[in-house]
């Protein structure tokens, strides 16, 4: 490790963020998840379910894809941390997950209109996605060794962050601008889908599985180069019995460290609020609004700029003031941004009419994309930074494990309380009501965060 310089492994580190993202940009929100909505809505009605009933039953399908994901990372994700951190070892694991990431995201070529199967999209969208989640878990780990300042750790997280949406967005400005295509058949800058992509056969969308596997596959390049592991001498490789026992120690000890389980709890909630921000995102403009995917993804590109900068400015805040405030004003920008959306329909805004043809509800829901993209990034980024303070120094890859486990845990309440909402109100709008108690609920446990952690150092 000696003869790589640290600038070097910051941005060895900086460009896993730049080759995931497109997984959360381009497959979960802005067009893999409006395309699952609208194929799986199309086949339902052909099948003579009514129109609302088959957008609500399609999202209802999206929701349990993501929550049996996220059972399976919620199980694996400590003891694997665990294990790792026992050995020293991770990059063995990044490279397995890799490839699971390139394996799922490459299948989402085979979802075609004419056969399409829910079972199998949500199978390869899941492998992908336990792929990028695993990944970022061990890599997660490796932010304390980047920098002997702890204060410096912020600035870092956040620029991470920053560079991953400035990818996310150069990523989809790709796709819609070459690939996707609207309703004249040409995409938005008036070009016939590359590769002469059949339009009818969902082609043009389709085609964003193998471009993210692609995209990773390239950039995770100067990751690999250089990141190293920092091995301890005489561990074992790998032994899942101890990595349990490891981590049963760890969580009989957690009450003795109230910050940590008290930020745990708290992460929890208003991150899994946070996600189903993100991961019904695209699905509601669909379904509410009637945006096309175009529209979705160019929504997507303003929220993921304004991701980008404000993960850069949030980084710099957290240097200077540390993660806490950071963290809880994002939260609280957040709840106001979910009630403006809660508030509009394709004829009112703040629950006012509006005169016939107002574009005010669309001008609206671009704010608030921007406002999602700004807060949500910084809010990412001062989480991770602030289990850095929370976790002990010599357990960080376990303790980014449980940061999974806590994230992943409660991950199908979100999903499981908008379908619920969703299907006693009738409405799609309504439906995602649930995150905004999801979000209050995390501040509340914030109460009991000591922001320099239990294991101030």
């Amino acid at each position: 490790m000696s003869s790589i310089t640290q600038r070097k492994r910051i941005w060895g580190w900086f460009f896993f963020d730049w080759a995931s993202q497109p997984y959360n940009t381009l497959i979960l929100t802005f067009i893999f998840g409006p395309y699952f909505a609208q194929t799986a809505s199309a086949t339902l009605m052909a099948g003579g379910m009514p129109e609302l009933a088959a957008k609500a039953q399609a999202q209802a399908y999206w929701g349990w894809g993501l929550a049996t994901t996220g059972i399976c990372i919620a199980i694996l994700a400590p003891i694997l941390g665990a294990v790792a951190d026992s050995s020293g070892r991770k990059m063995p694991w990044i490279r397995l997950f890799s490839a699971l990431y390139v394996i799922g995201s490459a299948g989402l070529w085979w979802t075609a209109p004419q056969d399409f199967s829910v079972l199998w999209s949500l199978f390869f969208f899941g492998i992908g996605l336990i792929g990028m989640e695993f990944a970022t878990i061990f890599t997660n780990s490796y932010l304390p060794e980047l920098h002997d300042d702890p204060a410096e750790l912020g600035r870092i997280s956040g620029s991470g962050f920053a560079f991953g949406y400035a990818g996310g967005v150069l990523s989809l400005a790709i796709m819609i601008a070459f690939f996707q295509a609207g309703d004249t058949g040409k995409t938005i800058v008036g070009l016939n889908p590359l590769f002469g992509l059949d339009i009818q056969t969902g082609a043009d969308s389709r085609i964003v599985g193998p471009l993210t596997a692609i995209w990773f596959a390239v950039f995770m390049v100067p990751f690999f180069l250089y990141t190293r592991d920092t091995l301890k001498p005489d561990a074992p490789q790998y032994k899942l019995g101890a990595g349990f026992k490891d981590l049963a120690q760890t969580l009989r000890g957690l009450p003795r460290h109230p910050s940590m389980l008290a930020y745990l709890g708290s992460s929890m909630f208003y991150r899994d609020a946070l996600n189903g921000m993100y991961t019904f995102g695209g699905i509601y403009a669909f379904g509410v609004l009637n945006w096309s995917i175009i529209d979705i993804g160019v929504f997507g590109i303003l929220a993921a700029i304004s991701g980008a900068v404000f993960c850069w400015v949030g980084g710099r805040v957290d240097r200077a003031i540390g993660p806490m405030p950071v963290i809880v004003s994002c939260c609280v920008i957040l709840i106001l941004t979910a009630c403006m959306i809660i508030s509009l329909t394709p004829t009112s805004a703040f629950w006012i009419p509006l005169a016939e043809g107002s574009n005010l509800p669309n001008i609206l829901f671009y704010v608030a994309g921007a406002l999602i993209g700004a807060a949500g990034g910084a809010l990412q980024a001062s989480s991770r930074n602030m289990l850095t303070r929370q976790a002990n120094p010599k357990r960080m890859t376990e303790a980014f494990g449980l940061y999974a486990l806590s994230g992943k845990a409660t991950s199908f309440i979100a999903p499981a309380l908008i379908a619920l909402t969703s299907e006693i109100t009738g409405s799609q709008r309504l439906g995602i009501t649930p995150v905004v108690g999801l979000f209050i609920i995390g501040l509340i446990l914030l109460a009991w965060v000591k922001p320099k952690g239990d294991f101030a150092r």
